[in-house]
C-alpha cells in the first residue's frame, strides 16, 4: 500500500471516528433525538447532527490532508482550501441525501445509516482529494 494511501486511511479513520462520535453525541444527547425548530427552519436531529459533525471533520480533515497526507501537492494553500471546500460540499450533500433516503424512506436506524453513508462517502472523498483538492501539477 502506498504511504499516501496508508496515511489517508489512518488519519481519515481518526477523522471518521471523530465525526461519528460528534454525530452520535449531538443526535442522542444534545438534540435528544428530537426535531429542532430554529424558527426559520425545522431540522431532523440526524441532519443537524450531520451539519455539526461535518464542521469538525472539515477543519481536522483539511489540516491533516494538507500537512500529512498530500504533502507533495504544489498547489497554493488557498487553492487547496477552496477545492477542499468544493469537495466537502459535494460529499456532505451526498451524505445528506443518502442519510435521508435510508432513514426516511427505508426506515433504517439513523446511526447505522450514518455509518453506512460515511463509509461510501469516504471513497468519493479520497478520489476528490487526491485528484482535485491536493493534486500535483
Amino acid at each position: 500500500m502506498p504511504l499516501q494511501t496508508y496515511r489517508y486511511a489512518a488519519f481519515g479513520g481518526i477523522n471518521t471516528l471523530l465525526g461519528l462520535a460528534v454525530w452520535y453525541t449531538c443526535f442522542h444527547f444534545v438534540f435528544n433525538k428530537m426535531v429542532v425548530d430554529l424558527g426559520f427552519y425545522t431540522f431532523e436531529p440526524y441532519t443537524l447532527a450531520l451539519v455539526i459533525s461535518s464542521l469538525f471533520s472539515f477543519s481536522f480533515g483539511f489540516i491533516v490532508n494538507k500537512f500529512i497526507v498530500f504533502t507533495d501537492s504544489n498547489l497554493k494553500g488557498r487553492i487547496q482550501l477552496f477545492r477542499y471546500f468544493l469537495s466537502f460540499i459535494f460529499n456532505i450533500l451526498l451524505n445528506y441525501f443518502m442519510l435521508v433516503l435510508l432513514v426516511k424512506k427505508m426506515r433504517w436506524d439513523p446511526f447505522l445509516s450514518q455509518v453506512l453513508t460515511t463509509t461510501l462517502v469516504v471513497t468519493a472523498s479520497f478520489i476528490s482529494q487526491k485528484y482535485f483538492s491536493f493534486k500535483v501539477k
